[in-house]
């Protein structure tokens, strides 16, 4: 049969530099840097102050989100309460037409 052939390794081409040996640089102390001064950190949250037109509005809006996503709730509870419904009715049909037709026989 078939039998696979390892990879070759591919050779590199193209100019090749050999390489270059390092000289070593002297090292020079620097001037010594003053430590810095402390910093005072920002209070890490910022105060929220509720006014009675915020509250408000705040109130307003949850209100309305609830009676949204419960109208969504109802309608989608509405439709599978319909599909059941029609589902039992075509099985009572089907039933219906399966014994008549077992009866004429």
């Amino acid at each position: 049969m078939l039998r696979p052939k390892p990879p070759t390794m591919p050779q590199p081409t193209g100019h090749l530099t050999p390489p270059t040996a390092i000289q070593p640089t002297t090292i020079t102390p620097a001037t010594p840097t003053p430590p810095p001064a402390p910093v005072v950190p920002a209070p890490s949250r910022p105060t929220v102050q509720l006014t009675p037109g915020t509250a408000l509005a705040l109130v307003g809006g949850g209100t309305a989100v609830v009676l949204v996503v419960g109208t969504v709730l109802v309608s989608l509870l509405l439709a599978v309460a319909v599909t059941g419904v029609s589902v039992a009715v075509v099985a009572v049909v089907l039933r219906l037409l399966v014994n008549d037709l077992h009866k004429e026989r």
